[in-house]
């Protein structure tokens, strides 16, 4: 069998890996083969192929792996946090006054979430900016004003 069916066939099965995982590695290895494909299609042996595949799929992780944070908004904010945890921390506008020992409304990002202020001594009116600290499940921990506190995860 040719060299550059085995390379084809190889970064056809990492793009397929890369479909389902979503590592980037191996879509790194992939660019790494077609760049060894295209060795081995300009006549070269497989000592060169393979060190081809090595920088082929160094250079592809240098270019890619910064592409995909800049897309992805983690060069900007450096705090690649998702879901629940991304909130950690957030401004949040009051839209159901929320009382002592009971549960209000806050939205983020045109988001409306269940909220409580835990340690609040008084209500926090409707419209107050308050700031997400911590959640329980889905309903979050806010603090008013310049109250906020360390972020604390509670999952349940």
């Amino acid at each position: 069998m040719e060299g550059w069916i085995i390379w084809l066939s190889a970064a056809a099965v990492l793009l397929i890996v890369e479909v389902l995982t979503q590592t980037m590695w191996s879509l790194c290895l992939s660019a790494g083969c077609v760049a060894a494909m295209i060795a081995a299609l300009s006549g070269l042996d497989a000592g060169w192929q393979s060190a081809i595949l090595i920088a082929g799929s160094l250079i592809a992780y240098l270019v890619l792996i910064p592409l995909f944070r800049r897309r992805h908004g983690h060069a900007k904010t450096g705090d690649p946090r998702t879901g629940m945890d991304a909130l950690l921390g957030r401004r949040a506008i009051v839209t159901h006054e929320i009382k002592p020992g009971e549960c209000g409304r806050a939205r983020i990002d045109g988001d409306n979430w269940q909220v409580r202020a835990p340690g609040a001594d008084r209500a926090i009116a409707r419209g107050s900016e308050v700031t997400v600290t911590g959640y329980d499940s889905i309903i979050l921990d806010v603090a008013a004003g310049n109250d906020s506190t360390a972020p604390t995860i509670t999952t349940h």
